[in-house]
């Protein structure tokens, strides 16, 4: 895993790259966070949607609500990237789009976006 750390106005965060998956289920999630927290002192995390699996992104695993739920119990911010742009499934389209309005989780077409957001967050 590659941890690149991005600054924009004054808030810095790491921006992951891997060739695997990097979140496979709640604890590589917690692991993955404080990886990053105690390795770059970042606690907003960009991450690109190949590095996350499948069931991600089936909500009815549950693995997302899981998993962000750490997020937001740890106070880290996440923002996935990827094209979201022809998701199929509705539930998942809602979940990216509330996601989106919100403040502590981003699904962005970009890494660019993503760090943008996350900054400003």
């Amino acid at each position: 895993m590659d941890i690149r750390i991005k600054e924009q106005n004054g808030v810095s965060c790491a921006v992951l790259r891997g060739d695997e998956v990097l979140m496979r289920d709640v604890q590589s999630a917690l692991d993955l966070m404080m990886t990053v927290y105690y390795e770059a002192g970042c606690n907003r995390i960009a991450l690109f949607q190949e590095n996350l699996p499948g069931d991600f992104f089936v909500l009815r695993t549950g693995l997302a609500g899981e998993v962000l739920q750490k997020f937001m119990n740890y106070h880290m911010k996440l923002a996935v990237i990827g094209d979201f742009s022809a998701v199929a499934s509705k539930p998942l389209r809602d979940f990216i789009f509330e996601s989106n309005n919100g403040r502590d989780v981003f699904f962005a077409a970009s890494e660019e976006e993503a760090v943008e957001r996350l900054c400003k967050a």
